[in-house]
């Protein structure tokens, strides 16, 4: 057989990448772009990067983003890791089936609909909206992804070896700490950075439960783009993209290497 791929395989291969990543690579040369004017091409500059280390909006508005997004990143991952843990190793408890669902709900439903029950809650309960009341909505949507990812990874996970831990007289706790988290820490690792980005990158649950002082990013920057594209805004965008590039190539390296000295 012929393992060599098609013309047409190589086209629809190159087009996909192509709609992926053309705009993307638009935004980052135009964020050298030296003329006010986005779609505008004025000659090469640096100028709009300066410019941003003066913008204390937006640079405000990213340190609350990189504060929610880690706050609501690590609390994904431990309450996805107790909930998955719950659901791998607990065995078929009374409730189970209506535990599951209620963790995989919010992965279905519409995020307004989410943000607007949050919204009523967190007025019933008088409790004043801010980043606080943002962790809160950016983990009830991590913490499903958390759950399934390290579900999935304590399902294929031999339990043979939690049980000689345990046969040698480790206790439950010794042993979920000694031999079920470090195995599973890659996966406990990749909920964390999945909750991370997807509450990087939220507008609407933020949008809803944000209060006075609590701006993240996504809402800045459709609040100015609503009033014009500013070429700031590429700049910053283009850090961002550099930053999730450089996140990305430490961690397949590191992986990598990890996965190779298990084998």
């Amino acid at each position: 057989m012929n393992s060599r791929p098609s013309a047409l395989m190589i086209f629809v291969l190159l087009a996909g990448f192509a709609f992926l990543y053309v705009p993307i690579a638009l935004l980052v040369i135009y964020s050298f772009n030296a003329s006010r004017l986005v779609t505008v091409w004025g000659g090469f500059s640096t100028r709009w990067y300066g410019e941003l280390l003066g913008n204390e909006q937006l640079l405000a508005s990213v340190w609350v983003s990189l504060r929610v997004a880690t706050a609501a990143g690590l609390l994904s991952a431990v309450l996805g890791t107790c909930a998955a843990y719950a659901l791998s190793r607990q065995g078929r408890f009374r409730g189970w089936t209506a535990f599951a669902a209620l963790l995989y709900a919010p992965l279905i439903m519409p995020e307004v609909i989410i943000g607007l029950a949050l919204l009523l809650f967190f007025v019933a309960v008088d409790l004043d909206r801010g980043i606080w009341t943002i962790i809160i909505a950016h983990t009830t949507i991590g913490m499903c992804f958390a759950t399934v990812i390290i579900h999935a990874r304590l399902s294929e996970f031999d339990r043979s070896l939690e049980e000689a831990a345990m046969d040698l007289g480790a206790t439950p706790a010794t042993t979920f700490r000694t031999i079920t988290l470090p195995i599973c820490m890659p996966a406990v690792l990749a909920a964390f950075l999945l909750a991370f980005t997807i509450s990087l990158d939220d507008f609407v649950l933020a949008s809803f439960t944000a209060g006075h002082g609590a701006t993240t990013l996504p809402m800045r920057i459709y609040s100015q783009v609503r009033l014009g594209v500013s070429p700031q805004i590429n700049a910053i965008s283009t850090l961002m993209i550099g930053t999730v590039g450089i996140l990305l190539c430490v961690a397949y390296f590191a992986f990598g290497r990890t996965k190779g000295r298990a084998f």
